[in-house]
């Protein structure tokens, strides 16, 4: 009785599921692992961060795979050490580093995700966290794995000496160039936490002038797809059933009717060849505009002179320039440096233009505002506040002022569109399905008032 009592009990000691003698074996197996020895050529440095794949025994014995990019295997190394691991293997990717995998890994955040990095960030930091420990709950936060390694990087990056500017800029073009620079300037001043505050803030609202816009959007863009597509199938299977019945008959027909017979002939023909060329176009169109300056700059001028639209383009426009042009200025940026970089932030050609007169004439002693004058891109409303910035002394506080004024006008165009898209949207559907039904029914009626 006694003995059947002690196993009992024995087996509620045990882990659920049986396994607790495979997890210890396991965990005694990765402890009796032996370290990674160094040697002197591990110390020698590249030129550029190549990948290395390493194996590291935690705390609590279990095995982590995972790679970092960096200089040197003693870099990997230390990292690893710091972080409180014991390491087992550090190699070099081969493959990654033949193909150029590592550059090919620095996606662009967008400002959504920087929204909510730099918030989290300023908290911790708040809190009394270090850095170095903040940027790391980070990365045991993360769910992507991209995620986890660019965090793990920026400590790697710390943890070699590096200030939270330069990390920032080693991970390629992840993070904007203004982000950058506010950071270096805020290192130098002490004031991490504001600017990292005011840089959340500033990332919020162009997240949501581009979800607006996209937004506004969305609808007219769904409702062509629509009709386009029904269009298509109009002219393509219901045309053709009454073409054979105008052919049998021999009647004249009207000219719409024959554009429209000619039309479906045709796309029954090369209907495939049409959506090859309308998708080459679409992509050279596309390469065109990201790499060709002149196209952008003429395809962006047309586009900021169309009705409506050419106000949500400038007014979202003007409340970068001038919501970054006040973070530059109220964090002491020389206004040289400022135009200068709002001149790389910005991928508005015009507005690249409309910077670049204002570098000339701060280079010829004028004020920045004579670039901005009687300029058909920059509202009259921004201009004078300009002015009146650098007649005051104020030029900070007033730039802050015309983007939160355009930010609001930005909202209400926008909300003034989407009341107006639907009937224009309805009108134009009407119009091309009523040419097309007109095109068909024309006949019918010669037909029958030849018959009687």
């Amino acid at each position: 009785m006694a003995s059947g009592f002690k196993n009992f009990i024995n087996k509620l000691n045990q882990p659920i599921g049986g396994g607790g003698k495979t997890s210890d074996k396991k965990r005694k197996a990765n402890l009796a692992l032996k370290t990674l020895e160094l040697t002197p050529a591990d110390a020698i440095k590249n030129t550029k961060n190549i990948r290395y794949n390493y194996k590291a025994r935690d705390k609590d014995g279990n095995i982590i795979k995972s790679s970092l990019d960096a200089l040197s295997k003693v870099d990997v190394h230390s990292y690893l050490m710091n972080q409180g691991y014991d390491v087992l293997a550090i190699d070099e990717d081969k493959v990654a580093n033949k193909f150029g995998l590592v550059q090919l890994t620095t996606k662009e955040m967008s400002p959504k995700d920087l929204n909510f990095f730099l918030t989290q960030l300023s908290t911790y930091l708040k809190a009394g966290i270090t850095l170095m420990d903040a940027i790391d709950i980070l990365a045991k936060q993360a769910k992507k794995k991209s995620v986890k390694n660019l965090y793990n990087r920026l400590v790697f990056e710390l943890t070699t000496g590096e200030t939270l500017s330069e990390a920032l800029s080693k991970q390629g073009k992840v993070f904007p160039k203004l982000l950058i620079n506010m950071v270096k300037t805020s290192e130098l001043t002490g004031n991490l936490t504001g600017v990292l505050d005011d840089m959340a803030a500033y990332y919020k609202t162009k997240y949501e002038n581009k979800k607006q816009i996209v937004s506004a959007m969305t609808y007219p863009s769904v409702i062509f797809v629509v009709a386009i597509v029904v269009l298509v199938y109009i002219i393509l299977y219901v045309v053709p059933q009454f073409t054979d019945m105008y052919s049998q008959i021999g009647s004249d027909l009207p000219p719409i009717t024959v554009a429209i017979v000619s039309l479906s002939d045709f796309l029954s023909e090369n209907i495939l060849y049409v959506i090859l060329v309308i998708i080459a176009i679409a992509v050279i169109l596309s390469i065109m505009y990201k790499n060709v300056t002149k196209f952008r700059y003429y395809v962006q001028l047309f586009a900021m002179h169309i009705p409506v639209i050419k106000n949500i383009i400038i007014y979202n426009e003007v409340i970068m320039f001038t919501k970054t042009f006040a973070s530059l200025i109220n964090y002491d940026v020389f206004i040289t440096d400022s135009m200068e970089i709002l001149g790389k932030i910005t991928n508005n050609e015009i507005y690249k233009l409309l910077v670049r007169d204002a570098v000339v004439n701060l280079s010829n002693g004028n004020s920045v505002s004579v670039a901005f004058k009687d300029n058909w891109a920059f509202p009259v409303i921004a201009y004078e506040m300009l002015v009146t910035g650098e007649r005051t002394g104020r030029l900070g506080n007033m730039m802050d002022k015309v983007a939160e004024y355009y930010n609001t006008e930005q909202k209400n165009l926008i909300a003034q569109l989407k009341s107006l898209i639907e009937p224009v949207m309805i009108i134009f559907l009407a119009v091309i399905v009523g040419l097309v039904l007109l095109a068909v029914i024309v006949p019918m009626f010669n037909m029958y008032s030849e018959i009687t």
